[in-house]
């Protein structure tokens, strides 16, 4: 793969009280024409993370458009499993116009840095709001995934649901022991899911985290984008014909650091989306978010 970097759309400055600092994970959503919505978890000035976002036309989209006035999705009431952020995940729409919003949430920890599970939000239609599915997560630590688990991918194709999600085999006071690896769960409805536990993507030497997958399928074979941390992050990709055997092809990923700038240090948690016969990739540069994302359009596969 080669990609052409398009350039950074957007980092906040104090925009808001809850949208201080950070623009991270970024998803794109069609809303009509050459129009994209794009999510992302943006922080309060307490570090907690919240859903926003912003609009841009692909013809001119280093131009925002428009900054969500409000969040999509806000931290839960003390003691919940969001109380201290809610980060996006990844977006889905039902064929009857529902989308599912699935979500990270935060809570943090005393003897870990954190605990988080993965949440949902639904929204009935294309205008309407997302509402908080549960108080509960969906996907929570069990004996197959007992320390923390992070930002999911979901497709549904054939009436059945595939979710490739982060979550950590140890665990400690340090973020350097957390090998996070990539798992998989499988639903018939999108809402409960049964796991096995086993990690489907591993570690190689030097690494501690697989973070944030996207899945597409491409004709007759599942391709996985993610972002992966030895000393600083950067963008990998991995190919299965079944969505459950994968084979890491990092060279292959095609995107890399800049010389200088905002991207100079890390590339992180990608996201890819096709439009008018294009395929685009959303991702994160220095700073896990703090620095903003951008965007790059892919010109040989």
């Amino acid at each position: 793969m080669r990609w052409r970097k398009l350039g950074r759309i957007f980092e906040p400055h104090d925009h808001a009280p809850w949208m201080r600092s950070h623009a991270a994970n970024p998803v794109a959503e069609h809303r009509g024409g050459d129009l994209f919505r794009v999510y992302f978890s943006s922080r309060d000035e307490r570090n907690r993370s919240s859903v926003a976002w912003v609009e841009i036309d692909l013809r001119r989209p280093l131009e925002v458009l428009r900054i969500a006035e409000e969040p999509v999705l806000s931290p839960g009431s003390p003691g919940a499993f969001d109380d201290s952020g809610a980060s996006m995940g990844c977006l889905v729409q039902r064929a009857d116009g529902v989308r599912l919003l699935y979500y990270v949430g935060w809570n943090l920890g005393v003897t870990v840095p954190w605990r988080n599970s993965i949440g949902l939000a639904v929204s009935a239609a294309a205008d309407a709001p997302f509402e908080k599915h549960s108080r509960a997560p969906i996907l929570d630590r069990h004996d197959r995934d007992p320390y923390s688990l992070s930002y999911p991918s979901v497709i549904a194709e054939n009436g059945a649901w595939t979710m490739w999600y982060g979550s950590n085999l140890t665990w400690s006071a340090s973020q350097a022991d957390m090998s996070h690896v990539i798992k998989r769960a499988e639903s018939a409805d999108g809402m409960a899911w049964q796991r096995d536990g086993a990690a489907v993507v591993g570690l190689q030497a030097g690494e501690i985290a697989l973070a944030r997958p996207c899945v597409l399928k491409d004709g007759d074979r599942y391709r996985m984008w993610y972002a992966y941390r030895g000393e600083r992050y950067r963008i990998g990709y991995a190919e299965s014909g079944d969505g459950r055997r994968w084979t890491r092809m990092d060279q292959r990923a095609g995107i890399d650091v800049s010389a200088n700038g905002w991207d100079s240090e890390s590339v992180e948690y990608p996201h890819l989306f096709d439009h008018d016969g294009r395929r685009y990739l959303l991702y994160n540069g220095n700073g896990y978010g703090k620095t903003g994302f951008g965007l790059a359009v892919l010109e040989a596969d």
